[in-house]
């Protein structure tokens, strides 16, 4: 249950209390003019989804790092992850890019540990501390259901390339039980192609960020090889699946890519490039 995962920050409270003195959804998603793409799947292909990435955690490559470790026996590969996700947080989100939040608020669940090693992470202590508590996909189904009651636009998963089988786990269930707001993947983009093909149909919104533009810079900053390559890799295939950032006529993002770029000092982030 949502009110069983700690909350990270003290502003969400105080927006979760504006939301409910006025809950106005997402208007297109409340009209039926908008129908978000797991839906259109069905939760037998859910489910079928879900089943196929959680046995390729026995040999796990969920990642572009392609540890190759057991999860499912307990192993722990780079991203501290077993079987099971751990959540640091869920709540309405009003920090988030504009798009996203609305009035509202973008529902983010906040997954701890990171397939990245950011030495300037402003969420340190959840990515690389792993500050949270596992949860079984009921739960995270749950967080999602209770998010979407308080009239959050979306369902925004933080961090979830190392836990996208957790996540199609809960999806399935928590679609069952009639979630409809569109899905944002909110991530690193040091991301799986093949990962990201299971993903096809299913996210609604890629939210990816564009770091570096050189590999050296990417491996001294984030522990990470082959950045550039595999970050544009994703990119087009997140862009191939979505296609351009669409909104209704609130502003509020439905569907498609909407790229973040990270600005370092001293030009580190290669952004000419």
């Amino acid at each position: 249950m949502l009110r069983h995962l700690p909350h990270r920050f003290a502003r969400p409270r105080a927006a979760l209390l504006q939301g409910k003195r006025g809950v106005r959804y997402n208007r297109a998603v409340m009209s039926g003019t908008f129908e978000a793409a797991y839906l259109r799947l069905g939760t037998e292909e859910l489910r079928r989804r879900a089943e196929d990435a959680l046995r390729g955690l026995a040999d796990c490559r969920l990642c572009a790092r392609q540890c190759g470790v057991n999860r499912l026996r307990g192993e722990l590969g780079s991203c501290n992850t077993g079987r099971r996700a751990r959540v640091s947080s869920a709540f309405p989100h009003f920090g988030e890019e504009q798009p996203l939040v609305g009035r509202n608020g973008s529902g983010t669940i906040f997954f701890s540990w990171c397939n990245l090693h950011c030495v300037f992470c402003q969420n340190h202590d959840i990515s690389q501390g792993g500050q949270g508590q596992e949860c079984d996909a009921e739960t995270i189904a749950r967080a999602m259901m209770e998010l979407q009651k308080m009239g959050c636009h979306n369902i925004n998963f933080v961090s979830p390339s190392h836990v996208v089988a957790q996540i199609l786990e809960a999806l399935a269930l928590a679609a069952q039980w009639g979630l409809r707001v569109p899905l944002v993947y909110n991530t690193g983009t040091y991301d799986s192609l093949e990962t990201l093909k299971l993903l096809d149909g299913i996210v609604d919104i890629y939210m990816p960020d564009m770091k570096y533009s050189d590999e050296k810079i990417a491996e001294e900053l984030s522990d990470i090889k082959n950045y550039p390559a595999i970050n544009r890799a994703a990119l087009k295939e997140m862009h191939r699946q979505v296609g351009d950032l669409q909104m209704d006529t609130e502003g509020i993002a439905v569907r498609g890519l909407l790229i973040r770029h990270l600005m370092l000092p001293h030009g580190l982030a290669g952004t000419k490039e």
